[in-house]
């Protein structure tokens, strides 16, 4: 790497021991940064999907520092985050991002019960929405009982957990059906992803594929790479399953081949050449799942690609000023502008900004696993 992570991370704390006093003060889960200060979700309250990066950040940082001041904010939004499951009509099948980042790191890092309670419940609502014609459905609304998104493979980790922490097979079993549906429907012989796949929800045969939050139909969103990547690496690491380990493999390797010369990375693969178009959010989650599938599968070009993913992150992508509570620049929710954010600081980009930074340095406490 060029640059020094120690003295990155140093920053990282720095900055975030004053901002999320802030995030405390305003009593929200922030979601991103504008004009200095943070911003809450833009949909559905604390039940919007990205609830657990900001507590998922602040466990991050305790397990780098040890600072309890961390702990304690990431217990604040843990508090807003199960207040949900009484609201519940909100919830989907992103209660792994939310849940397993928030209650399960509290859980994993202090052995609090009240944590592991939760945890698990999260995971019970997630089989919940499992159709046993082969998927987990992904959103609520009527003419979308059977969708399923690339997304959820990131969202598996909490069954593959719950399965290990009870002894019930029963959410492991879900989450490599749902698996197996993704890799035979979702990946493309090149290696690319689709967003969003419609299966009949009374048969499971696939009914059509739809465009989601990148460029067009049938292109190449990064984000969903990423998720795709980093998904199928931990498959593999929690099944042992070769199948998914190749997959990843393929993922990765069309990923990497679409790193841009500076290291950023389009929001869309496909999108067209003259459009400036960035998500950082894309290169920072793909850092911390080449390091992971480097981890499994031995092949060193992998991490060395999550080192020049990093690199262009903190060389063009960095604020360290108090213009922004946040970090990464440039985070970008959907190609076409669905009022999520776009080239703006998104918290949950920061959150696997901070993860990679950590896994280099040997403090990620291994939140996905």
């Amino acid at each position: 790497m060029r640059n020094d992570l120690k003295t990155v991370s140093d920053k990282v704390i720095e900055k975030f021991s004053r901002s999320a006093k802030l995030a405390a003060d305003m009593g929200i889960l922030p979601y991103k940064s504008e004009h200095g200060q943070w911003v809450a979700s833009p949909y559905d309250g604390n039940s919007w999907w990205t609830g657990g990066f900001w507590p998922g950040l602040m466990w991050q940082l305790f397990a780098m520092t040890g600072d309890a001041s961390f702990r304690e904010e990431a217990r604040r939004a843990e508090e807003l985050l199960t207040a949900e499951f009484r609201s519940f009509q909100f919830l989907n099948h992103d209660v792994g991002f939310m849940y397993l980042l928030s209650c399960g790191a509290d859980y994993k890092l202090t052995g609090d019960l009240q944590a592991r309670t939760d945890t698990l419940h999260a995971a019970s609502l997630l089989m919940g929405r499992f159709n046993p014609a082969g998927y987990i459905r992904a959103w609520n609304h009527p003419s979308q009982a059977g969708y399923a998104i690339i997304d959820c493979m990131m969202n598996l980790s909490l069954l593959f957990w719950a399965s290990r922490e009870t002894g019930d097979p029963r959410f492991a079993h879900v989450a490599r059906i749902h698996a197996d549906t993704t890799l035979r429907e979702f990946i493309r012989e090149n290696g690319s992803c689709s967003h969003i796949i419609e299966f009949d929800p009374e048969t499971g045969k696939r009914v059509k594929e739809h465009p989601g939050q990148g460029y067009a139909l049938g292109t190449s969103w990064s984000r969903g790479q990423a998720w795709g990547l980093y998904g199928f690496t931990l498959a593999y690491a929690n099944t042992g399953d070769r199948r998914y380990l190749e997959a990843a493999c393929r993922i990765a390797d069309y990923f990497v081949a679409h790193i841009r010369e500076d290291g950023l990375t389009d929001c869309d693969f496909c999108q067209p050449k003259d459009e400036v178009r960035i998500d950082n959010i894309a290169g920072a989650c793909a850092a911390c799942g080449l390091q992971e599938l480097a981890a499994q599968s031995r092949h060193e070009e992998y991490r060395s690609a999550a080192e020049r993913l990093l690199d262009g992150l903190i060389d063009h992508c960095c604020d360290w000023t108090d213009a922004s509570c946040g970090i990464l620049t440039h985070c970008t929710a959907s190609y076409h502008d669905d009022g999520a954010g776009r080239h703006t600081n998104i918290t949950y980009g920061d959150y696997f900004f901070v993860e990679a930074i950590a896994r280099m340095l040997g403090t990620d406490p291994m939140l996905w696993q």
